[in-house]
């Protein structure tokens, strides 16, 4: 039996945009427009209605803006996951992007097939940040210095640590490491709470900047 298609909502104040994104994301099997609006505000009582999988966001908007935007759906819940799609790469919006729980930040010159790529690697638990943003995110991990808790890793959770720095999602991680999505949830959510961080991209960074994403982990350890 086939998986349910990924429900996309498109937020874009350009009609021309939103028109495009549609007639590609509806032509891409497993992927479903379920709805677009112009602004932050609609979004927000849009996805509580439609309940999209994925909310394909910009940033800069009438009636409410973009980070606003992703910091109430959040505060929803994990769902829907936010994938940010915006033509500013400056360092305070991709930072406050990120800091609200955007899970990707892409601009809008990626390919169609990264788009398509980013929105089903997010609904799988997975993050992306276009390369030429990273820096920015790291600057800022840099700025904040290591948070408290790495000591209180366990091996696993290093592993884990590791994988998610390579923007992989549950499924993949659970498969890399021979155990259940379950379980990797658990992990996450640990590695969360003793890095005192929010999200998984926070969490993705971090390993970056502190080294502990430089090779692949080893399944046979932490068992």
């Amino acid at each position: 039996m086939a998986d349910p298609p990924i429900r996309v909502l498109i937020v874009d104040d350009h009609p021309i945009v939103r028109q495009g994104l549609r007639t590609y994301l509806s032509s891409r099997a497993g992927l479903e427009v379920v709805g677009e609006v112009s602004d932050g505000q609609q979004a927000v009582a849009e996805a509580a209605r439609l309940e999209p999988d994925v909310v394909l966001l910009d940033l800069v908007m009438p009636r409410g803006g973009g980070v606003d935007a992703i910091r109430r759906l959040r505060a929803a819940g994990e769902r829907p996951r936010v994938v940010v799609l915006t033509s500013f790469a400056g360092d305070d919006q991709v930072v406050e992007a990120v800091r609200a729980g955007a899970a990707a930040y892409l601009l809008k010159d990626v390919p169609p097939s990264e788009l398509e790529a980013a929105i089903r690697l997010v609904h799988e638990g997975g993050v992306r940040v276009d390369p030429t943003v990273v820096g920015s995110l790291m600057a800022e991990v840099a700025r904040a210095g290591p948070p408290p808790g790495l000591d209180e890793l366990t091996a696993r959770e290093r592993q884990v640590l590791a994988l998610l720095a390579q923007g992989r999602s549950n499924r993949d991680l659970a498969a890399a490491l021979y155990v259940s999505e379950k379980t990797i949830k658990t992990h996450v959510s640990s590695i969360l709470a003793k890095l005192r961080l929010t999200d998984r991209t926070q969490a993705a960074l971090f390993a970056v900047r502190h080294g502990l994403a430089d090779h692949d982990p080893d399944p046979a350890a932490g068992r």
